[in-house]
């Protein structure tokens, strides 16, 4: 008997920007005449990919493209990829929220999902009056849902407030009850969004375990969205990588983690500065920042234990008085962790009206290999200038460092030592 308990098959959904369901009224009669006379959608054949870097030259976009895959029964799948990449719309589908513009899906099982904060509570009834509303949607019976209904309060930490209507919970209280609700009333299969990011750290943990024990220890399924590379790396056994609405890999948390921040390391070389985010007066503003070592710039690819340089070319607004000055550069790992820090305060170093270029070189550059990506901050007199995220990224590429053919384990801390061992 097979184990797969979600088979999708070429499932595409489209969107028609600026409106609401479909589009206008002729083109759903033009949809309805096609499907009479046997043939396709018409609409399925023109629009663009879902790039949000981009103005969209067309009023069709795609969401989702031509996806196949499948998840076995047990299974915990995490899905990454940037923003627009379409994985809450592939949630919302696998959920039944919302209808595929064409392919199938088959799912095995029952499903509790919790994509946004609020999905599926009444905000007029109660946290107990949702629990057992939920659970009775799920198809449970009233007696399963009071077996449960202990250990969903006690997780929650909302028994003060179960008889309140939910409408006045706060939105950490509200996705602590949803979490509760989804995990404990036994799904088959349990969908969660990035929403637990409403929550603490403590809760997030907790989340966490739950869902590795729903996995593990009871043998359902899990998929779960998230930006927090930690939190992937930690609970699940494997993962899709999704871009502008296709699949693009499958396969271990590891390899697609480096694959996702290969890719994304490769964007945020050759972003343009002018579509970053960034912060700042703009009494200076940076305007090339890039990477370079042996006598070569702007590579993304660095080997470790050689010389590396970060430049920088900014420019002083006119009219500046620069009284006091600096420029600092943090290095983020492939969780968004800050791992080391650098600027020129730490030299006594001031910016002048007459300085416009800056290099951070490293003599013994020793980052593990890996994906990262640099935060750039200018300050003058006191206040920010230019505050820029998520731009310089890079890849520390592996070989033969200590000339052994051997090099350390992936995940296994940012930094690599030159050493010697000795045995007697």
């Amino acid at each position: 008997m097979s184990s797969t308990i979600i088979k999708v098959e070429n499932l595409s959904k489209q969107y028609r920007l600026g409106r609401v369901g479909t589009g206008t009224l002729s083109h759903d009669l033009n949809r309805l005449f096609h499907k009479i006379l046997g043939k396709e959608d018409p609409y399925l054949k023109i629009g663009q990919e879902n790039d949000r870097t981009m103005t969209a030259s067309s009023e069709y976009v795609w969401a989702l493209r031509d996806l196949n895959f499948e998840i076995d029964k047990g299974e915990v799948i995490g899905i990454i990829g940037r923003n627009g990449a379409g994985k809450s719309t592939l949630l919302k589908i696998l959920s039944r929220i919302t209808a595929p513009s064409s392919g199938r899906v088959y799912i095995n099982g029952r499903i509790a999902s919790l994509l946004e904060v609020g999905t599926g509570f009444h905000p007029e009834l109660t946290g107990r009056e949702n629990i057992f509303l939920n659970g009775a949607i799920l198809g449970m019976r009233k007696h399963e849902i009071r077996k449960k209904f202990d250990e969903i309060v006690d997780f929650a930490g909302v028994a003060a407030y179960i008889d309140t209507p939910v409408k006045r919970y706060s939105s950490g209280m509200y996705v602590r009850l949803a979490f509760a609700v989804a995990a404990f009333l036994e799904p088959d299969i349990l969908i969660v969004d990035e929403v637990l990011a409403v929550g603490d750290m403590e809760f997030q943990n907790k989340c966490i375990g739950r869902m590795k024990d729903v996995s593990l220890h009871e043998g359902r399924t899990v998929l779960f969205v998230s930006h927090n590379m930690a939190a992937i790396q930690n609970l699940c056994t494997r993962a899709l990588l999704m871009d502008k609405g296709k699949l693009v890999e499958s396969g271990t948390v590891p390899d697609i983690m480096d694959a996702y921040l290969k890719k994304y390391a490769q964007q945020m070389s050759q972003a343009d500065l002018n579509n970053v985010k960034r912060l700042g007066n703009k009494s200076l503003i940076f305007e090339q920042l890039y990477i370079s070592q042996d006598g070569q710039r702007e590579i993304q690819n660095i080997e470790t234990f050689k010389e590396v340089q970060f430049n920088f070319h900014f420019k002083i607004s006119p009219g500046v008085n620069v009284k006091t000055g600096r420029i600092d550069i943090g290095i983020n790992d492939i969780f968004g962790v800050r791992i080391a820090w650098m600027s020129t305060s730490l030299h006594n170093q001031s910016l002048s009206a007459e300085h416009s270029s800056l290099s951070f070189d490293f003599k013994n550059f020793n980052l593990a290999p890996g994906s990262y990506n640099c935060t750039v901050y200018a300050e003058v007199n006191g206040e920010i200038a230019d505050y820029l995220f998520g731009v310089m990224g890079f890849n520390v590429v592996e070989k033969d460092y200590y000339q052994t053919g051997r090099t350390p384990p992936k995940n296994q801390g940012n930094f690599l030592i030159q050493f010697e061992s000795h045995l007697s």
